[in-house]
This record gives structure tokens, C-alpha cells and sequence, in this order.
């Protein structure tokens, strides 16, 4: 079967008429422990997850219960999206109030932790990738609008999260439920990083009036659900957008990292989308002018001029809702 941007391997075989996915997880570059833990503490909480059935962690090896091969996003459309992206929001607070099962506790997704994913955008997507070196001046620039970012991410509410809950990771099961898949990364962090990994995928994007209502519902059912503090509706926006942009910096410089690195150029044709709504969302912060600026004037025509991602360029002009 299709891989994904690790290391693991799938298979699928049928033992007496059933369907299994035989996993290839090499432990030196899978989390497997933390699979095992948070599956496991994700599906006490009710959410439906491939359930084991035979493990070997030295080795890697997992024997997993078939999902299929419905992913949400191949069956999407602008007629659809909201029911089926509110039915993804009602798992939020699920996941958010989870915790592994056993001794297994997440990792902190702390200023550090931070911090070393923004430093991927730099060293992968501008230096490696488009040849982009900033001199020390624009550097110290880059590195207080990363501070803002991070700084914004610290002050919301930290529950578990999956770290990567999109569309892609996500699963339409045969009784219409929804499966959830790698969530072997999960972390303790922001409460708005899930929603906007789903709402602002790396891979689609939706007009924002779409957008917009699951938005208030999602701040509202979690609210609730983990009985928050209260927080006006503009602090809910701004963490939810920044939360944004430094998901997509990250995932821009995966992108390059998977092609320079693991030999992986399939994800080059998903970079011009992540720097499309950094600099449209950038563009609505004065205080992240220097990002915006960077991107608009030095990334994107970097990337243009591109031979590589040529066909990508469409991508670049904003959506009709946010020109």
C-alpha cells in the first residue's frame, strides 16, 4: 500500500476471508511506543482507531485491523464538507481530554519543541530548497515574528492533541463513522492546533464562508466540552490563525526536507498552498509584516521561478473571499 511521509511501511492481506494491514514501523524512526499508548488511550475514550492485534515493538512490526480505503478527503466537496467536518470537530474534545494508556506520557509541545519545527522552514525550504540565506538583520526579523507565534501558542488553553488531524488522517468507515489514523505524534499543546490542521489543510483549501461556521462551533463545543476559561471571539481568531502559520512554516519545510532528504518529491506540489495562506493570513497581523513581506516578496517568486513547481503557480493567487 501507499507509505506515508515516515518511514513506515503498509501491507494488506486477508487471513480466512479478513482483511489486516501488516505495519512496517522501524523503531529507530517510529514512535511505536507512543502508537500503542495513545491508540490504546483513544480507544477507552471511544474513538474508533485501528485496534492491534499483534505487535512486536523490537522489531516494528504491527498486525492492525483494516480501515479501508475511504479517506475523508476523497470524499469531500464544498456540498458535504461542513456535515462531515463538524462529525470530525465532535471528536475534538474527545481527543482533547485523552491520555495514553500506561506509563506513557506525551511529550510537551513546549517553546522548544516549538521552536525546532520553525527552524525546518528555514533550513530546509529557505536555504535548501530555494537557495534563500537571510543576512543577520532579516534573521533577527524572522526570529521575532517566530517568538509571536510561539508566544501565542503557549498562552492557549494545552490539551492532547493529535498533531496532524486532517483530512488525510482521517477515515470514512463502512458504518459512516470516522476512523482516525497517525496519531502516534500526539502531544500536549495548543487547543486550536487540531482544528486548524483540519480546517486549513496542508493539502485543500475551502472558501472561508465555509470555514467560518465550523470555526465558531468548534470554540464553542470545546469551551464547553473542557469547560475553558472564556475567551472573545478575537483572541479565538488570533490563535487560531497564527496557530496556523506556524503550522504551515513547519509543513513547508517538511515538504522541501521529504524531497532534499528522504527522496520523496511528491509533497513538492503542496508547498505553494502552505506559503499561499502564510502569506495571506500573515498579511492581517501588522506585528508579522517582516513574515509577510519575506513570503510575498521573497519566497513565492523564489519558488515560481522554480522549474519544479511550475504547475503549482495557480495556487498562489488568493481565494476570491480573501482578495
Amino acid at each position: 500500500m501507499n507509505g506515508d511521509a515516515g518511514f513506515r511501511q503498509y501491507y494488506r492481506f486477508k487471513l480466512e476471508g479478513v482483511s489486516y494491514i501488516a505495519v512496517d514501523a522501524p523503531p529507530q524512526y517510529s514512535n511505536n511506543q507512543a502508537f500503542v499508548a495513545v491508540g490504546q488511550g483513544l480507544a477507552e475514550n471511544g474513538i474508533e482507531v485501528p485496534e492491534i492485534k499483534a505487535k512486536d515493538l523490537e522489531l516494528g512490526f504491527f498486525c492492525l485491523t483494516d480501515f479501508g480505503d475511504t479517506l475523508l478527503a476523497t470524499v469531500l466537496s464544498a456540498d458535504n464538507m461542513q456535515a462531515y467536518y463538524r462529525q470530525a470537530i465532535d471528536l475534538l474534545p474527545v481527543i482533547a481530554n485523552s491520555q495514553p494508556a500506561g506509563e506513557y506520557i506525551l511529550p510537551d509541545y513546549d517553546r522548544a519543541f516549538i521552536d525546532l519545527e520553525l527552524s525546518i522552514f528555514t533550513e530546509w525550504l529557505l536555504e535548501k530548497h530555494l537557495n534563500i540565506h537571510l543576512s543577520p538583520q532579516a534573521l533577527d526579523k524572522l526570529r521575532a515574528c517566530f517568538d509571536i507565534l510561539i508566544d501565542s501558542a503557549l498562552a492557549q488553553p494545552q490539551v492532547t492533541m493529535h498533531r496532524d488531524y486532517h483530512s488525510r488522517n482521517i477515515m470514512l468507515l463502512d458504518n459512516n463513522s470516522l476512523g482516525i489514523i497517525d496519531f502516534q505524534d500526539a502531544v500536549t499543546g495548543p487547543v486550536t492546533y487540531d482544528l486548524v490542521s483540519l480546517l486549513r489543510d496542508c493539502y485543500l483549501r475551502w472558501p472561508q464562508q465555509l470555514i467560518s461556521p465550523l470555526f465558531e462551533y468548534y470554540c464553542d463545543l470545546i469551551t464547553k466540552s473542557l469547560e475553558l476559561p472564556p475567551a472573545n471571539a478575537a483572541t479565538w481568531q488570533r490563535w487560531f490563525d497564527l496557530m496556523g502559520l506556524q503550522r504551515h512554516l513547519k509543513a513547508s519545510g517538511i515538504f522541501a526536507r521529504l524531497y532534499h532528504r528522504d527522496n520523496k518529491p511528491g509533497y513538492l506540489k503542496d508547498i505553494p498552498l502552505t506559503l499561499a495562506y502564510i502569506r495571506d493570513i500573515s498579511g492581517r497581523y501588522s506585528e508579522l509584516a517582516d513574515l509577510h513581506l519575506l513570503i510575498a516578496e521573497q519566497v513565492l517568486p523564489a519558488l515560481a521561478a522554480d522549474k519544479q513547481n511550475f504547475e503549482q503557480e495557480a495556487l498562489l493567487t488568493p481565494a476570491d473571499d480573501e482578495q
